[in-house]
């Protein structure tokens, strides 16, 4: 970064934290029986101790043997709770079955046809319990990696847990990618057994995933086993003696199975990054230390307790998915919605049917689905009831105030807090948030979780206020992940390289003169106009505050003169019209907005984005269609079609 990154966009309205809210929330009855009287205080203790800190949090937790030290730093290596014995199944599932959750509904289940099951933690334990011993029989041991390639339904969960619980390591890929993807990630981790389904249904269509699967199977020398889970009844081609059914397998098996008493440094899971700018990165987490961090995040950021019905309404495919919708709600004992389909289909009423009917009450999404819903209007949630709603989250990337403020009024009804998280795969755990307890800015993830010494820095490594820069992390914590799954050296250089002592983020932010943090994207999402560095997503949130604009997306395109100038894509709310006069008018909010120098050179109007699976914005590939170039490999967007639409607009 060759200065410090302009900020030029100022948000000043605030939303005061709700007493009644924080009265009752588990960080304040926490704070309560720790003698500790507010919000700064909290911070502050923690940040002095924060293995005090911790060992309180793992001390909520059941371990087959206590560990003797809670944390080793040899920079950038960290373990946690040393010595312990530890799995975490044995905390999401086994050590309830002992009490009254036993019979409490872990998962409620929602189909794309509307279709409803339950499942109770006994149910679960029992499932996972038949899967864990099946995986055995296939010759499954304690470090075994095992690929999971399933949709968004239960046995998703069944797998991940059945897994953990016998040690072996599994490695979700998400089920919209393709065969590539799925081989190259299988390769990489040398999985030994394969579990993917028949089919599954997106938007009225038919994913066939078995037949993905055989597309590069040939390519897979380590796979010895296929689990297939009959889904939606397609006819397959089943291999004798490397193939086998979900439902024949599980039938033979009992529903007992010991857990394995793990250390608490082994391996849990190796999750790959998207990989569309080169090589998947496989970040490795292990049982205790996620379990702790997942945990105490719900806990304390979303203020989970027994009456509530949470939904993530991530894929599972992801970290977010991971974390907050397997294991950190089990460990706690929540009921959780999962739904297996798209936010808007069949009618972008969809997720507020679902919240009035299984009577949701926090619920977390991506900025990116808040947008689209803006999109449609505010009639569609209008015709529900969201009254059981009691606080709202974001995740995935930053969320621009306008997008904040909607989600706020129209899904919150003036009245719930929005919890922005900030985190990462790597993190495993919230990292900068709101609590509870937080007054909120618009725009703003808030402050670093207790203990999280988080800062932004210039290019010498120096700590700046107001200015954006690299968003570092200086001391360690709990769901950290500990290496890259093959290749140590790279989680040094990626990571751990640039600024002695610190983990770089990636990401640019600024942080305010309160100390709130404010992230502005990738580092590689900055554009340099005639010497100015201005974060794209300052640009976007000008565009999305002007009241015709649903969603906006922000390149550089090369300019002799200025080096680079601004072109904006605008996706237009659907009462809108695009015109002439209305880009003039956009170009001219945003110079009213921001400032003169993020006035948008070009604006094309485009029915939809190009965009990722999990729903991120494919800056990279609206860069190659400005630039003229080719956009590569898009087998991973989930709207291919949507690049046509550059090309029109361009």
């Amino acid at each position: 970064m060759s200065k410090d990154l302009d900020t030029l966009l100022k948000e000043e309205r605030e939303f005061k934290a709700d007493p009644n809210l924080i009265d009752q929330s588990n960080i304040k009855q926490w704070m309560n029986s720790h003698d500790i009287n507010d919000y700064e205080e909290l911070l502050e203790k923690s940040n002095e101790n924060i293995e005090w800190f911790w060992n309180e949090m793992a001390m909520e937790m059941e371990w087959f043997k206590p560990y003797k030290q809670i944390l080793e730093w040899e920079h950038p290596h960290a373990k946690w709770f040393l010595d312990g014995k530890f799995n975490i199944v044995h905390n999401a599932l086994d050590r309830h079955i002992k009490t009254w959750r036993k019979n409490k509904v872990a998962y409620i289940w929602e189909g794309e046809d509307g279709s409803v099951k339950k499942l109770t933690y006994f149910e679960l334990y029992r499932e996972v319990n038949r899967l864990a011993n099946a995986l055995k029989n296939m010759g499954v041991k304690k470090g075994d990696r095992v690929s999971i390639y399933l949709p968004m339904i239960l046995e998703l969960p069944i797998a991940m847990l059945a897994c953990a619980k016998i040690g072996a390591i599994h490695s979700v890929v998400f089920s919209g990618f393709w065969a590539k993807a799925f081989q190259e990630r299988a390769n990489d981790a040398k999985v030994k057994v394969a579990i993917t389904a028949d089919g599954f249904n997106r938007r009225g269509k038919t994913i066939e995933l078995k037949k993905t699967v055989d597309m590069v199977i040939d390519n897979i020398p380590s796979i010895e086993k296929i689990l297939v889970v009959e889904n939606i009844g397609l006819e397959v081609n089943m291999e004798e003696g490397r193939d086998l059914f979900w439902s024949d397998v599980l039938k033979k098996e009992i529903a007992i199975c010991e857990t394995e008493e793990l250390d608490s440094e082994d391996p849990l899971f190796i999750l790959y990054t998207s990989g569309t700018t080169g090589k998947p990165k496989g970040v490795l987490h292990t049982h205790a230390g996620y379990a702790v961090g997942t945990y105490t995040t719900l806990k304390f950021v979303f203020d989970l307790n027994d009456q509530d019905i949470w939904w993530c309404a991530a894929d599972v495919g992801w970290i977010t998915g991971h974390s907050y919708i397997v294991y950190a709600p089990l460990l706690m004992g929540a009921t959780s919605f999962i739904f297996e389909g798209t936010p808007d289909y069949p009618d972008p009423g969809r997720f507020w049917k679902m919240v009035e009917e299984h009577g949701v009450s926090v619920f977390y999404t991506a900025p990116t689905t808040i947008r689209m819903f803006m999109k449609h209007g505010e009639k569609w949630p209008q015709k529900y009831d969201l009254t059981t709603l009691r606080i709202l989250g974001s995740v995935g990337e930053p969320i621009n105030p306008e997008a904040w403020v909607w989600y706020h009024k129209n899904i919150g009804n003036h009245k719930c807090p929005i919890m922005d998280t900030w985190w990462q795969t790597e993190t495993g755990m919230h990292i900068i948030t709101p609590l509870p307890l937080s007054d909120l800015k618009p725009g703003s993830a808030c402050k670093p979780f207790p203990t999280i010494q988080a800062d932004v820095v210039d290019d010498d490594g120096n700590s700046i206020v107001g200015d954006g820069g690299h968003l570092v992390l200086k001391n360690p914590w709990p769901s950290m992940f500990r290496t890259l799954y093959g290749d140590p050296e790279r989680y040094v250089e990626a990571y751990w390289s640039k600024f002695p002592g610190m983990y770089l983020s990636g990401d640019v932010a600024r942080k305010d003169e309160e100390g709130y943090f404010w992230i502005q994207g990738r580092e590689d999402d900055v554009l340099n106009v005639a010497g100015h560095r201005i974060s794209t997503a300052e640009v976007e949130s000008a565009l999305v505050s002007h009241p015709t604009v649903a969603e906006s997306a922000v390149v550089g395109r090369p300019d002799i003169l200025k080096g680079e100038e601004i072109a904006a894509f605008v996706v237009l709310k659907n009462e809108f019209q695009a015109s002439p006069k209305l880009k003039h008018q956009l170009r001219e909010h945003v110079r009213e907005f921001i400032g003169p120098i993020a006035s948008p050179a070009f604006i094309g109007f485009v029915d939809d984005l190009p965009k990722t699976r999990s729903g991120k914005i494919m800056r990279r590939v609206i860069k190659a269609r400005v630039k003229k170039e080719d956009v590569g490999d898009i087998s991973t967007l989930s709207n291919p079609e949507s690049v046509d639409g550059l090309d029109k607009a361009v």
